[in-house]
């Protein structure tokens, strides 16, 4: 039996966007069908499509990433450089579209929807793989908001930074700014927008984000072909290597940086861990009408959600692909050998210093809103499980309400209120003690890469096609696995050995980039 309530929400939910909801009766007065406003699971009609799931996978992957690309092909030089970004591409694609077809279970077009990826990895896999899965998702999601801190912070630093180069002349030393405040500030911004329950709701948080995102993307590119195109480039050196022994590094650090410079172009690629969620929301068929009338739990999506997904990664992808080779080729034509670690902070460009502060700003605003879309699921997870195993507890299930003017009443909730301030508080302090953009990056993506765009998606395609062991199919796909494995390995170690050298030199709480 159907929750007016619920109707009624369906129907002011649906008013302007499912004219297929309303149906004409027999004298003519128009009715809402609250059925063919829900999905096959009983939730709300899913509406997006291929084109919206592109989209969605371009803004989750062109971010911060798309940054220290520049430095990345400086390492690796114009042959092995190009070479890493396209194998992380077709890498990424591949997994994808094993990962789409993990979105339904036992079958992909009709079997029980996984909303997310641990409930896929669940149903596929079960047993303590479910438990890693999670706990690589988290700390991913744990490490990004660190890292997100990080960037912030160094964005808002620059724009003080350029303003004082414009006036006190390039390399100027009074120039030199702290982090550490402007993290402290980023926190406290954080803290507020933490309490806000279902911030995921504010679809434009989403959309501002992404118009950042593409913004200083765009602007950064522009000023490296400006660069290049403008001819004055003293001391720009480019070579097929990269960086070359006995010139720029050590044979050490060549071999460190190496390994460092994939782990960033792993960070930038690295969306695998809401492709179950974007999926979600793509619509389902309205054809289906007899399976309707039979009561089925389960209807054929026309396109098929995997179909249509598979879709949405090559589309994505491949812009995102073509984004990068130019950010990162074109940043290092703009640069050289000496490609700084953050091409928008590093101050490989000076002028025009009002186009560069709008870009950090941009870079700024666009990481207060995905610092809150990455923390939502760890808050989500864990209140709603501490909610389960003590039910009965005031302090984490009591919801008071609170009348703001001109918005409503808000509920206000204290377990909510401690547990995010005291993550808020956590995220914020690493990223004080560890404020070291690329390695922080590197280390991030080498930790996420393997087991969640890699590792997870092969096992679930081999277990739910029953692939026999030891065959062509099989054995290849754990070359790939184990290959992955190594490379996500050596990333972290250069990553790590970055960490460890920048900490040598760097006082906490005293000193900023």
């Amino acid at each position: 039996m159907s929750n007016p309530s619920t109707a009624m929400n369906l129907e002011q939910h649906h008013h302007h966007q499912d004219p297929e909801a309303y149906t004409t009766n027999k004298n003519g007065a128009v009715q809402f069908d609250s059925r063919k406003a829900l999905d096959d699971d009983g939730r709300p009609k899913r509406t997006g499509t291929w084109v919206t799931g592109s989209a969605h996978i371009i803004t989750a992957v062109i971010g911060s990433g798309v940054l220290s690309l520049a430095w990345a092909i400086a390492q690796l030089g114009w042959v092995a450089g190009p070479v890493v970004l396209m194998a992380f591409s077709f890498i990424t694609f591949f997994t994808s579209t094993l990962l789409a077809d993990a979105y339904r279970s036992p079958d992909p077009v009709t079997g029980h929807r996984n909303y997310t990826y641990m409930d896929a990895v669940r149903a596929h896999l079960g047993g303590r793989k479910v438990q890693l899965c999670g706990l690589a998702q988290y700390g991913n999601l744990v490490g990004i908001t660190v890292g997100y801190t990080i960037t912030a912070s160094i964005s808002i630093v620059a724009v003080k930074r350029s303003n004082c180069f414009h006036k006190e002349g390039h390399g100027a030393d009074k120039c030199h700014v702290s982090n550490t405040p402007y993290m402290a500030i980023f926190g406290c911004i954080q803290l507020v927008l933490s309490q806000i329950p279902n911030f995921h709701k504010l679809s434009w948080l989403s959309i501002l984000a992404a118009v950042m995102s593409f913004a200083y993307s765009i602007i950064g590119l522009g000023l490296s072909v400006a660069t290049v195109a403008g001819g004055d480039r003293k001391g720009v050196r480019t070579t097929l290597t990269g960086v070359t022994v006995g010139v720029e590094v050590t044979a050490a650090q060549k071999v460190w940086r190496t390994f460092q410079a994939i782990g960033d172009i792993a960070f930038a690629y690295a969306y695998s861990t809401i492709l179950i969620e974007i999926q979600a929301s793509r619509r389902r068929s309205q054809d289906q009408k007899q399976n309707e009338a039979l009561g089925l739990d389960t209807l054929r999506s026309s396109p098929p959600e995997n179909k249509e997904m598979k879709r949405a990664s090559l589309a994505g992808i491949t812009t995102t692909t073509v984004f990068y080779v130019l950010c990162g080729c074109v940043g290092y034509a703009a640069f050289g050998n000496n490609a700084p670690g953050n091409f928008l902070t590093g101050f490989g460009f000076y002028e025009p210093f009002w186009l560069i502060d709008i870009a950090n700003i941009c870079i700024a605003i666009h990481l207060v809103g995905a610092y809150q879309v990455f923390c939502q699921p760890i808050f989500s997870f864990v209140e709603s499980n501490c909610q389960k195993k003590w039910p009965e507890n005031k302090f984490i299930t009591r919801e008071h309400p609170i009348t703001v003017p001109f918005i409503g009443a808000i509920y206000f909730n204290l377990f909510r209120l401690v547990w995010r301030s005291a993550y808020v508080v956590v995220t914020v302090v690493l990223a004080m003690i560890f404020p070291f953009f690329n390695d922080f990056l590197g280390l991030i993506g080498a930790a996420s890469f393997w087991p969640l765009t890699v590792y997870f998606p092969i096992e679930m395609y081999i277990a739910r096609a029953k692939i026999p062991k030891y065959s062509i199919t099989w054995t290849w796909l754990k070359i790939l696995s184990w290959t992955c494995l190594v490379v996500s390995l050596v990333a972290a170690v250069g990553s790590v050995e970055g960490l460890i050298q920048s900490v040598k030199t760097y006082q906490p709480f005293k000193s900023g980039e």
